[in-house]
């Protein structure tokens, strides 16, 4: 038994009913005519709610199903305070308008109600850019109080080496999360592509890390950007409004923000800035774990993640060996150190 069946049979009940008074209504005393006017309203009722019902009832709750779900949360919250408030102001015009003869003073109230409560829905949901622009400044000029605030950007909370660095004491003031960036980790954390799923996840972990263990406070706050897509702009954008800087490792949204006169703090930067000098002629100790690309050559790494590429290394592949620097390369990647085997010529 379907829902449209069951409210078809319902639609028909009450339109029967609905009839059958009529009926008595107009047929006045009862007899053969007035029975017959009961009997001939009460069908006509009940095929009429048989019919159109699903048209009174389901078709309005599907259109309003479907309206919520292509709604955003803002529309849906900005709808019902809008339906709140008209209902508060029906209800305060019930009691005077009460007291109007009869039939005015019982239908009108329920027809106030019914405009009122139409109304304030309406424009809630038309107005709810400038409802929560109202409510966004408010927090922005909140957070703005703050001293030394910055803001992180998904690729560096994704990345993890924030919450290493936060212990440092290099970050002072509070570390702000918009909430526009915790939805964007969160999608990430839901998409059916494992190798984001796994980023998404990694973020998510490295948030819940920084609030428990991070020695400058961190917290979400919401934030957001109106008549701007784009989390990267949104990002930039907010960060102009409250003249705070971006803790980011993303080379791109790095370019963007540097040329809109915004503050960035690059992590990539930062570890290339406190990696070991290493000039041609110093000896190092290196574990030779891979060959590389060139005939014979093997690569290792430093502490700090620089390869060192050792000519004639490949045959040491699993081996610690001392080698000699012979140049140190820095590109766009990062440092490279070119080495060979000490005492080979």
């Amino acid at each position: 038994m379907t829902g449209e069946f069951i409210v078809r049979i319902i639609g028909m009940i009450v339109m029967g009913l609905l009839g059958w008074e009529v009926g008595i209504l107009l047929g006045g005393r009862v007899d053969t005519q007035s029975v017959r006017y009961i009997l001939t309203l009460s069908l006509a009722g009940a095929a009429l709610g048989l019919l159109i019902t699903p048209y009174l009832v389901l078709r309005p709750i599907r259109n309003i199903r479907n309206s919520i779900r292509t709604a955003s949360a803002q529309q849906v919250l900005s709808g019902m305070g809008g339906l709140v408030v008209g209902l508060i102001a029906s209800a305060l015009l019930a009691l005077p308008l009460s007291f109007l003869p009869s039939p005015w003073g019982k239908a009108l109230p329920a027809a106030f109600a019914v405009i009122l409560g139409y109304l304030g829905t309406f424009i809630g949901v038309v107005r709810h850019r400038d409802f929560f622009a109202l409510l966004s400044g408010r927090l922005s000029r909140e957070v703005s109080r703050e001293d030394n605030i910055v803001l992180l950007d998904t690729s560096v909370i994704i990345d993890g080496r924030i919450a290493d660095i936060s212990h440092t004491g290099f970050i002072s003031g509070t570390m702000i999360v918009p909430r526009f960036v915790l939805n964007e980790i969160q999608h990430i954390a839901d998409s059916p592509d494992p190798l984001r799923r796994a980023r998404g996840r990694r973020g998510l972990d490295m948030l819940n890390r920084l609030q428990k263990e991070s020695v400058v406070p961190i917290r979400v706050a919401d934030l957001d950007v109106e008549d701007v897509r784009d989390v990267d702009d949104k990002l930039v954008m907010l960060a102009k409004r409250l003249r705070s800087p971006i803790i980011t490792n993303d080379y791109n949204l790095n370019r963007v923000a540097e040329l809109q006169g915004v503050t960035v703090l690059n992590i990539n930067e930062l570890a290339n800035a406190v990696r070991a000098v290493v000039l041609p002629g110093e000896t190092l100790s290196v574990s030779i774990i891979q060959e590389g690309k060139e005939l014979g050559q093997g690569v290792g790494y430093l502490d700090d993640g620089t390869m060192v590429v050792v000519e004639n290394g490949r045959r040491h592949i699993g081996q610690t060996i001392t080698v000699v620097v012979t140049k140190v390369l820095q590109t766009a990647a990062g440092r490279m150190i070119f080495a060979q085997i000490e005492g080979a010529r």
